[in-house]
């Protein structure tokens, strides 16, 4: 079926028969009919022109949401990147400091090592020290027994005690030997 436009009423032409329709009363009501759908007609323009702008705007409006959506998307992949960065570069740090804190301890260890080497030889140094002080006080008591007795008068039992007074002085320097050494 074929639609009536406003242009067909306005041409449209009815024979005219013996008993019919008013005239005017029928022109009238056409105009009345015309008019109608000339209103709709422009009514049905300006929705249809709404409707396209309205399309218009949706479709940038899906334009703008895909944009988001990827700006969205970037925008997470790049804090997952600088966060696994991040990560990265706290891992290194830690190994870093973990080295360095093993380098230290290394020099540490090795400080006290020396420390206890020196230590130890400061010790053999001292019993040698000790020793040969020993040794020479020894050495001295021996040559003191081994004096003959002076001439100036003394008796053997005079040259004898002073043999007995250094092995108790032996004792004192002993004594005092032990004192000065440590």
């Amino acid at each position: 079926m074929q639609r009536i436009t406003p242009v067909d009423i306005q041409h449209k032409t009815f024979k005219k028969a013996l008993q019919g329709y008013d005239r005017a009363e029928v022109d009238q009501f056409l105009d009345e009919v015309i008019e109608t759908l000339e209103d709709d007609a422009q009514h049905r323009a300006a929705l249809e022109a709404e409707i396209a702008d309205l399309k218009e705007r949706i479709s940038h409006f899906k334009a703008m949401e895909e944009s988001l959506q990827n700006t969205l998307l970037l925008a997470q992949r790049t804090a997952d990147e600088v966060k696994a960065s991040a990560h990265k570069e706290a891992d290194l740090i830690k190994e870093q400091a973990r080295i360095a804190a093993e380098r230290e301890i290394s020099t540490f260890t090795e400080a006290a090592a020396d420390a206890r080497r020196e230590h130890q030889r400061a010790n053999e140094a001292a019993e040698k020290a000790r020793s040969e002080l020993r040794s020479l006080l020894m050495t001295h008591i021996a040559l003191l027994e081994r004096t003959p007795p002076q001439a100036n008068g003394e008796t053997p039992q005079a040259a004898a005690e002073p043999a007995q007074a250094p092995e108790s002085s032996e004792a004192d320097l002993s004594d005092t030997n032990r004192i000065t050494v440590y």
